[in-house]
């Protein structure tokens, strides 16, 4: 694996930034450094403050003005704090001159998702993709990080040197793509010949943002052992397994979850495992309803299932976390038939937007799973009639 000097210690101090401007409000900023919040306690680290800037562009050389760094490194300076982590992407040389003004290690949102991606990456498969995306990351980023090497001794003579070990280092990391290419290649041949070897079973797969639930509903529907933790990126990996209900087997997928900002490198190195996704027959997008921000969560892998060609498919809605939801928005003094009314109104609206595509469950809690259960039943042996009409033993 490559060895990044910006990989996160367990438990360091970390500092987030983020900016307010004409395309992201304030209350959105916050939203988003709470994801980030987490991203940084997956990682390791814990968020023990904030700063946020309104600005109408950021600055190019420091992402955020001289003023707001001034105040960033005073604070960092006082609370020993051993990290920044931006929720925007830095260049080179915005990380090379923030670094320099406040002394302290500086990354983006992306370097800490690659991060949380090399530590959760446990295949040969899962390692590459990962190692592919950061060096993709780092390729654009040489220049900046090598600026210091132009002032060594100062002036003429000295910029030769470190122009040379830049261009160095750029073969090195291209010879490390190209070579990541052709392993990632090789197993993509590979993953194919297996999913072809799969047979004529219908395919479903798990889909949804991060941290939904996927794995512990993979777990409920599959009745096998399948890694879910309150971490994000808890599964990297895709994970098949052949399914029956009543008489009607298929196959259930499990895939990395989607966040809003996902480094397109990482799509881009991952496209075997979303190469699941995209050859499956049915997608159930599981969606944590308790969340705060859930349409947009929503919104965000639709957003990634269009990009990656995989939104004409059927899809079943599965909501998710309603113990979670009702006990976020129901107080103790509600009539019981106020809480009956919003829970309908809930249902009703997301029947209609869905065309009737919705289902409301508690993994946790094994709610309304038989219904669950019974919509996969209908769409598995809907697909069946379509794609295969001679397999009558699958249909009843």
């Amino acid at each position: 694996m490559l060895d990044k000097k910006n990989s996160i210690k367990k438990e360091e101090k970390a500092v987030l930034v983020g900016i307010i401007h004409k395309d992201q409000t304030e209350t959105q900023v916050q939203e988003y450094l709470d994801e980030l919040a987490f991203l940084a306690e997956t990682a390791g680290a814990v968020a023990v403050k904030r700063f946020t800037q309104k600005l109408l562009h950021r600055d190019s050389k420091t992402f955020v003005g001289k003023g707001k760094l001034e105040e960033i490194k005073n604070y960092c300076q006082q609370k020993n704090i051993r990290i920044l982590i931006f929720d925007d992407e830095l260049s080179g040389a915005q990380i090379n001159n923030i670094e320099k003004a406040t002394d302290v290690k500086t990354i983006d949102r992306s370097d800490l998702i690659l991060d949380i991606f090399a530590r959760r990456a446990k295949t040969a498969q899962a390692k590459a993709q990962v190692e592919l995306a950061q060096y993709q990351y780092i390729l654009p980023r040489l220049r900046g990080m090598w600026k210091h090497l132009e002032r060594l001794g100062g002036g003429i003579g000295t910029r030769g040197p470190g122009e040379t070990e830049i261009e160095t280092d750029r073969r090195i990391v291209r010879d490390k793509i190209s070579l990541l290419r052709k392993k990632l290649a090789e197993i993509d041949k590979q993953a194919f010949t297996q999913r072809k070897d799969r047979g004529e079973l219908i395919r479903v797969a798990l889909v949804g943002y991060t941290n939904v639930g996927k794995s512990t509903l993979m777990t409920l529907l599959s009745k096998s052992d399948v890694f879910a933790e309150n971490k994000l990126f808890a599964t990297l990996d895709t994970t098949t397994r052949k399914v029956v209900f009543e008489t009607t087997p298929f196959l259930l997928s499990d895939t990395v979850g989607f966040i809003r900002k996902l480094p397109h490198h990482l799509v881009e190195s991952f496209k075997s495992t979303l190469d699941e996704v995209r050859e499956a027959d049915i997608l159930l997008h599981v969606v944590d309803i308790s969340h705060p921000a859930y349409e947009e969560q929503m919104g965000i892998v639709n957003k990634t299932l269009q990009d990656i060609k995989a939104f004409d498919k059927p899809i079943l809605v599965v909501f998710n976390k309603m113990d979670l939801y009702e006990k976020n928005v129901f107080d103790e003094w509600l009539d019981e038939n106020v809480k009956k009314e919003i829970l309908e109104d809930l249902r009703e609206r997301w029947e209609r937007e869905t065309d009737g595509n919705a289902v409301f469950i508690s993994a946790i809690e094994k709610r309304n799973l038989e219904s669950l259960r019974k919509n996969i039943l209908h769409k598995v042996r809907e697909m069946y009639k379509v794609r295969y009409p001679y397999k009558q033993e699958f249909l009843y």
